[in-house]
C-alpha cells in the first residue's frame, strides 16, 4: 500500500517583517497565496525510514533525517507512540528547490498527511497544524493552502477570501539564498524595523479578485536584503517588468522572483520575455489560489 499527497508552492504577496525577537525569530505579517506548482509526496511501508527524491533540483535535497519530510514522519510517529517510523518517503519535486516558495515546507506537510493516512493515526486538523508549526514557520500554510494571513513567526494562520484567479510567473535563479542569511542582512539594513501590520488594501484586493489592485499593494520587506546578497536579481525583476508584469517582487527570502500578470495570456508573454532575457535559469507559469495538502 502507498499513499500520495499533492502539496502546493506559495508566494508571499505581503511579507512585513518586524525586529528580531529574543528567540531569534521575527514577528511577521505574512500574506500567503498558494500557487499551482506542486510537489507530490508518496509514502509506503519499509524496513526503516528512507527518503528518495526526483525532479528538478532533486540533487540539492537532503536524503537524511534533516529533511523536513523525514522530520515530519518522525514527529507524527513519536506523537502516536509508533517508535522509529518504518516508511519510505518519495518526493517528486516540481516546486523550485531553495527558491523561497516553501518547497521543503510543502514536503513536510505532505509527509504528515500521507503518513497519517498510511498509519491510520487519525490525527485531527488541529493536531496536524500543531505538528506543522513545530516543524517550521511555513509548514502550516502548506497544509491549508488557499490564502491566509500568517502572524507570529508566520505559523498562526487566519484564512483569507480570494474572489478570483490570479496568474503568476516565477523566474528561477541560477543559485540559491540562505533564509537565515537574508534575515541577518534584513537586521543589518533595518535595525529599527516597525512592528508588522497586514495591509487592509491588499486583503481587500484578494477578496475582490482584482489583479491591478493587488499589484499596487504587494510588498516584501526581505527584498532589499535579498537584492543586497544577490544583486543580479534586479536584472530579472527589470526584465519581468519590461515584459508587462503588473508587479515584480522577490518571492519570500528568494532567490526566485515572482511576477503578477493581468491574465493567463499576459503571463505567457511575461514568461517568454523572461526566458529570452537570459537573466534566470528557468521560468514557470501558475495560477492561484491552489488547495493545500490533498490526498491523490
Amino acid at each position: 500500500m502507498s499513499v500520495t499527497v499533492r502539496v502546493p508552492a506559495k508566494v508571499n504577496v505581503q511579507l512585513a517583517v518586524g525586529p528580531a525577537r529574543p528567540d531569534g525569530f521575527h514577528d511577521l505579517a505574512n500574506v500567503f497565496l498558494a500557487v499551482g506548482l506542486y510537489d507530490e509526496v508518496t509514502v509506503e511501508p519499509a524496513d526503516s525510514l528512507t527518503l528518495t527524491c526526483t525532479g528538478p533540483g532533486s540533487d540539492q535535497v537532503p536524503l537524511d533525517r534533516t529533511n523536513l519530510a523525514a522530520r515530519a514522519a518522525i514527529a507524527l510517529a513519536a506523537r502516536h507512540g509508533l517508535g522509529d517510523p518504518k516508511v519510505r518517503i518519495h518526493i517528486a519535486k516540481d516546486i523550485p528547490v531553495a527558491g523561497g516558495m516553501a518547497g521543503g515546507s510543502a514536503d513536510a506537510a505532505g509527509a504528515l498527511v500521507a503518513c497519517d493516512a498510511l498509519w491510520g493515526t487519525g490525527a485531527s486538523r488541529e493536531e496536524l497544524l500543531a505538528l506543522c508549526a513545530e516543524l517550521g514557520s511555513d509548514v502550516p500554510f502548506s497544509l491549508v493552502g488557499g490564502a491566509a494571513l500568517g502572524t507570529g513567526r508566520g505559523e498562526l494562520l487566519q484564512p483569507l477570501e480570494v474572489g478570483g484567479e490570479f496568474w503568476w510567473v516565477f523566474a528561477v535563479a541560477d543559485g540559491g539564498l540562505s533564509t537565515p542569511a537574508v534575515y541577518r542582512e534584513f537586521d543589518r539594513l533595518s535595525p529599527a524595523a516597525p512592528e508588522p501590520v497586514a495591509s487592509a488594501a491588499l486583503v481587500e484586493a484578494l477578496r475582490a479578485g482584482d489583479a491591478a489592485a493587488l499589484a499596487a499593494t504587494v510588498s516584501n520587506d526581505l527584498q532589499p536584503a535579498a537584492l543586497s546578497l544577490f544583486p543580479s536579481l534586479k536584472a530579472t525583476l527589470d526584465a519581468g517588468a519590461r515584459g508587462g508584469a503588473l508587479a515584480s517582487l522577490v518571492s519570500g527570502s528568494g532567490p526566485t522572483t515572482a511576477f503578477l500578470a493581468a491574465d493567463e495570456e499576459a503571463a505567457r508573454g511575461i514568461a517568454d520575455a523572461l526566458a529570452a532575457s537570459g537573466t534566470c535559469r528557468a521560468v514557470r507559469v501558475a495560477p492561484s489560489p491552489a488547495p493545500g495538502a490533498t490526498l491523490r
